[in-house]
């Protein structure tokens, strides 16, 4: 796994802070805004959601995590649904280029703690990362207005609160649904019999209101977002 490890010399083991993004010199900013703002802070990048995953795993002591929406692996707010449902007491803000009202909105409901843009400058950057490490939720200043204290739409509200139902397991499991593994796969990674993960299933497909993995399929695609960076002039 691709991970960078960062202690600045004052590093007092009180703060853990997990970039992933797949864009290095992004994660470069990103690094040298935490380190200005938080010198004592432990600095760990991935460059995918499975290494974000695999580094959560095994670092529980993390206390933010700066996700990039459209890294490999992500499928978009369905990375912030599954760590948020794995790792419930962590943080995550989102970070994209991505950075409509909508858009913005929908990340809020499925549960980050902020938004960041990258087409925000190092001062903003770390005006940010000081208010979501005080435990204040950061939004853009030109989406503020836009965004204000608004739920979002009815679908996305249910479909937060149907995700928030699932255990860590089923999240995992849904995760690895969302990837396109079969029953066996997902046994084989989870470490578990063929009918534990079909007895997760038949959970999962009861708490999202779905009959089967096409439904669940569906209601996961509808978190999928286009990568604005694809489009040309974007």
């Amino acid at each position: 796994m691709a991970r960078i490890t960062r202690r600045s010399a004052c590093y007092s083991g009180e703060v853990r802070i997990l970039l992933a993004d797949d864009h290095p010199l992004f994660r470069l900013a990103l690094a040298q805004a935490v380190q200005r703002v938080a010198p004592e802070a432990e600095i760990a990048e991935v460059g995918s959601f499975d290494d974000a995953l695999s580094d959560l795993a095994t670092h529980a002591d993390t206390d933010l995590v700066l996700l990039d929406l459209h890294m490999p692996g992500s499928h978009g707010l369905m990375a912030l649904a599954s760590l948020r449902g794995q790792f419930p007491t962590i943080s995550v803000v989102m970070i994209s280029a991505h950075d409509d009202a909508a858009t913005v909105q929908r990340a809020l409901v499925h549960g980050a703690a902020g938004f960041i843009s990258k087409r925000s400058a190092l001062d903003e950057l770390e005006a940010a990362l000081r208010a979501v490490l005080n435990a204040q939720t950061w939004l853009p200043a030109t989406l503020r207005g836009a965004v204000g204290g608004g739920a979002g739409n009815s679908a996305d509200r249910q479909l937060a609160a149907r995700l928030a139902a699932l255990s860590p397991q089923q999240m995992r499991v849904l995760g690895m649904v969302a990837d396109g593994l079969l029953n066996k796969q997902i046994a084989d990674r989870l470490g578990v019999q063929e009918r534990t993960v079909k007895a997760h299933l038949s959970a999962v497909f009861e708490r999202l209101d779905v009959r089967n993995r096409t439904q669940a399929g569906v209601l996961l695609r509808s978190l999928e977002l286009a990568d604005p960076s694809l489009h040309v002039g974007d």
